[in-house]
């Protein structure tokens, strides 16, 4: 044991590191040398200092990529033939017969049969070759319809286009009308599908009819409400059969929108009455103004429109062409003007003209931005300055298709401007239509207009009866709403 820490300890004298040759790795890393990629002379000359036999030779010169075209040369021109390396280049006085025993030499490389004659790409300030052959099989693009770039850069021009197009038929007077815009809505589909055959009247089919009325987005609760007052009747024998039930939610439907189905009335005494329309984007505020323009225009009424769309690209021109459609003066300043000076101008040349109806434009905001909310209430009082009772009604649009979120935008609204109003969009095409039940129970503000159309006459006064019964059948065993 002495002996050991008796000897000699190396010295700390830097060693020669001692590499690893290749055998030596493939048998402590197989695997590694399996899967590794092939190793060319030129890596292994990289790592160890010494040239490889590859890199001492000459190179061949580096083919064109694949995208690349080949020039066609011409089949009487002589194609030049490779010299092995080390083989003396033929000379003018080299002799034909040595020439030939060299060209013989040299392998041929295969031509494909069937080759396509390539064209070099053209670019600008590059003149293509004599030689080049056009490409026959490949069709020539279809020339650009002719754009004048004026009227394709003016909002202005499309706006204009877009007002001249044929717009489809209005919907039937009356309450024909409501049925044949309603019958799609998400409502009426699933009622009028529960209530098709010849349903047993229990619990089950409330269940059914809460579910119907909680998918078109009528809300919880007024869902629940209604459905567990049917119960309760129910319950106590109130009705015979399913038919007995069917009319018994038509009437509680009318009636919970009864109290909101209030026109508009427009003051005399008030002149101008003006009309502020607000909402989120896209609800179709400016088209709901036309429409009420037209409205109010056939009734006799003289008319001015405010365009205080200042934000959204081409609406003061979209405002304008409905102007002009209905013979109604719009009140402009342009694009990113402010949209309060917009309105205190717009009351003081209708007061100065004595002007019967006066309605504003407003630019679409989410209700969930503090800032342009408030803006809304700087137009509001600004308004105030010139008419301590204006703006006589506030007139929310609302997009048939938004479902319970418009609930959260109609209270912050309400919160900033105090709405007055309701209009109700877009119930023609794939909305639910129960989002109008969940705004009559949730606030109780007036439904002035619903839109079930594009045309001017697709604007009507809210009706709760012809609204309910365009939602449901008639009676049991008809698929489509009732009749009258």
């Amino acid at each position: 044991m002495a002996s050991f820490f008796r000897r000699n300890k190396p010295e700390d004298s830097p060693q020669p590191r001692r590499g690893f040759t290749a055998e030596e790795l493939a048998a402590a890393f197989p695997s590694a040398l399996r899967d590794a990629p092939a190793r060319s002379d030129d890596d292994t000359a990289a790592t160890t200092g010494a040239p490889s036999a590859e890199s001492t030779a000459p190179r061949p010169a580096p083919r064109p990529p694949a995208d690349t075209a080949v020039p066609v040369v011409a089949p009487d021109t002589p194609v030049p033939t490779a010299i092995p390396a080390g083989a003396a280049a033929p000379t003018a006085a080299m002799p034909e017969a040595a020439a030939a025993s060299a060209r013989a030499a040299v392998p041929e490389q295969a031509t494909p049969a069937a080759a396509t004659p390539a064209v070099p790409p053209t670019s600008p300030g590059v003149d293509r070759p004599a030689s080049a052959t056009p490409l026959a099989a490949v069709p020539a693009a279809p020339p650009a319809p002719a754009v004048d770039p004026a009227s394709a850069a003016s909002p202005d021009a499309f706006i204009a286009a877009m007002a001249s197009r044929p717009l489809p038929a209005p919907a039937a007077p009356g309450a024909g009308g409501w049925r044949e815009r309603l019958r799609g809505t998400g409502f009426a589909r699933s009622l009028g599908g529960l209530f098709s055959g010849n349903p047993r009247l229990d619990d089950d089919l409330l269940d059914e009819i809460e579910t119907a009325l909680l998918t078109a987005d009528v809300g919880v609760t007024a869902s629940t409400a209604l459905v567990e007052g049917m119960r309760k009747r129910m319950k106590a024998r109130e009705f015979a059969d399913a038919n007995a039930l069917l009319a018994a939610l038509r009437t509680e439907l009318v009636t919970m929108l009864q109290p909101v189905a209030r026109p508009l009335e427009i003051d005399r005494n008030a002149r101008p009455f003006v009309i502020l329309t607000v909402g989120v984007n896209g609800v179709g505020k400016t088209t709901t103004i036309g429409k009420l323009a037209h409205r109010y225009k056939s009734a006799g009424h003289s008319l001015m429109l405010a365009a205080g769309d200042t934000f959204r690209a081409a609406a003061v021109a979209q405002l304008q062409a409905w102007g002009d459609r209905n013979d109604v003066q719009v009140i402009a300043q342009g694009q990113e003007a402010d949209p309060a000076a917009v309105a205190f101008d717009a009351l003081q040349a209708a007061k100065a003209r004595g002007t019967d109806v006066l309605i504003a434009d407003t630019a679409g905001r989410l209700h969930t931005q503090q800032g342009l909310m408030a803006e809304l209430g700087k137009i509001r009082r600004v308004l105030a300055k010139v008419d301590a009772s204006a703006p006589h009604e506030v007139l929310m649009v609302v997009d048939g298709t938004t479902g319970q979120n418009a609930i959260s935008q109609l209270r912050q609204f309400h919160a900033a401007v105090n709405v007055t109003g309701l209009v109700v969009t877009k119930l023609d095409g794939t909305a639910k239509g129960g989002v109008v039940f969940a705004l009559a129970r949730e606030f109780g503000i007036p439904i002035r207009y619903a839109g079930i159309g594009e045309r001017p006459e697709d604007l009507r006064v809210f009706d709760a009866q012809a609204f309910v019964d365009a939602l449901l059948p008639e009676s049991l065993g008809s698929e489509g709403p009732a009749t009258q």
